[in-house]
């Protein structure tokens, strides 16, 4: 009998946790600056380069939103973003924990 309830409560903790691995990477971006960002870019803190543009040929309008997955594989959380607006002007935000953030603004 103690060995089942050890079994249970083993298998209980188990289902409890969740691995990073595991963790949802959808991060809702929400452009509520005046200007439409043209390029979005997400790479791992501490990268060296940035990867490629997330939105590819669209573009998110001011006052638009959009729902990105930016699971890469690479089990990973941290990221940096990377905005390129209209007029020129790029925005980094850095360190981004995108297992636990489910949205992001970038405002003027």
């Amino acid at each position: 009998m103690k060995k089942a309830v050890a079994a249970l409560s083993l298998a209980l903790l188990a289902a409890g946790t969740i691995s990073a691995s595991a963790l949802d990477r959808r991060v809702v971006i929400n452009n509520t600056s005046s200007y439409t960002i043209m390029e979005f870019y997400a790479s791992n803190t501490g990268s060296e380069s940035w990867e490629e543009d997330i939105l590819d040929s669209d573009i998110l309008p001011a006052g638009g939103s959009v729902t990105i997955n930016i699971d890469d594989g690479s089990g990973y959380c941290k990221y940096d973003f990377l905005a390129v607006f209209e007029d020129g002007d790029e925005v980094i935000s850095a360190d981004n924990n995108v297992c636990e953030l489910s949205e992001f603004n970038f405002t003027n």
